[in-house]
């Protein structure tokens, strides 16, 4: 099969400052040299197209930068990535509206960032609003949305673009419970074809399962397993169990030592 994401010795590294004082004198003073942060490190992997994939790590494994390059929003360091298809991430929902477009031009907004042509839009647009289902707030500038309002269209028009590469977030928290599950069902149908290409960050074993077919763990900006989502899911949790475990050790350890 033909590979949807392929990424070949990726390294991402970021340059971090003590705070934005010293960040601007690092312009003009090449004596200040920031700490180097390695949040990916040579990875390498492909993705089929069609296959149903869950990233497991703890915070700060990676997952996020591995993300954010996938959907070009951040290039890597170093190595080759190919990405082919229309991605859509529902990520951050909420991000890149026009607060003084109405939400109906939003629509034609997002999907231009996203290489959508307005023809194209207008055939999704009704099915956008409906699902949206804000009513007249539509018509209204997005500055007038609650969070949730934003939330709701930014999945709307995410997922009914008709994505060839879909990025779920599980953290992703839509509006009430019946909208959610309007969500879930909507992820449904989109996986349903075989076609689309899924990746979904989770730290809910169980739900992985039921969602995907591989599992991919990432720690400390590596690939450090990637197999069935069975075997996977299995690793992440003793994974997760031993450094739990170990934190306990140490911090009845500190605590006998302070006692002494």
């Amino acid at each position: 099969m033909e590979n949807a994401i392929v990424f070949r010795n990726v390294t991402k590294r970021y340059k971090l400052y003590k705070d934005d004082r010293q960040r601007l004198h690092a312009v003009f003073n090449k004596r200040i040299k920031p700490t180097i942060k390695e949040a990916i490190s040579d990875m390498t992997f492909e993705v089929k197209k069609g296959d149903s994939v869950a990233l497991f790590g703890r915070n700060g494994a990676g997952k996020s930068t591995l993300l954010k390059m996938i959907t070009g929003v951040i290039y890597p360091t170093k190595g080759k990535i190919d990405v082919n298809g229309r991605v859509s991430a529902l990520l951050e929902l909420t991000a890149g509206f026009d607060p003084d477009f109405t939400g109906r031009e939003n629509i034609y907004f997002r999907g231009q960032l996203m290489g959508i042509s307005n023809e194209e839009i207008r055939k999704l647009e009704e099915a956008i609003v409906e699902f949206a289902d804000i009513g007249d707030y539509m018509d209204q500038p997005v500055r007038t949305y609650s969070s949730g309002m934003k939330a709701r269209l930014g999945f709307a028009i995410n997922a009914n673009v008709e994505p060839e590469i879909l990025i779920v977030d599980e953290a992703l928290s839509v509006g009430d419970k019946a909208f959610r599950l309007k969500c879930n069902q909507k992820i449904r149908e989109i996986l349903a074809s075989g076609e689309v290409t899924f990746l979904f960050v989770t730290h809910t074993t169980e739900v992985a399962k039921d969602f995907c077919n591989r599992g991919m763990v990432l720690k400390d900006g590596k690939l450090i397993f990637d197999s069935n989502v069975e075997e996977a899911a299995d690793f992440y949790e003793e994974m997760v169990d031993r450094e739990l475990e170990e934190a306990k050790k140490k911090k009845k350890k500190k605590k006998t030592i302070m006692q002494m």
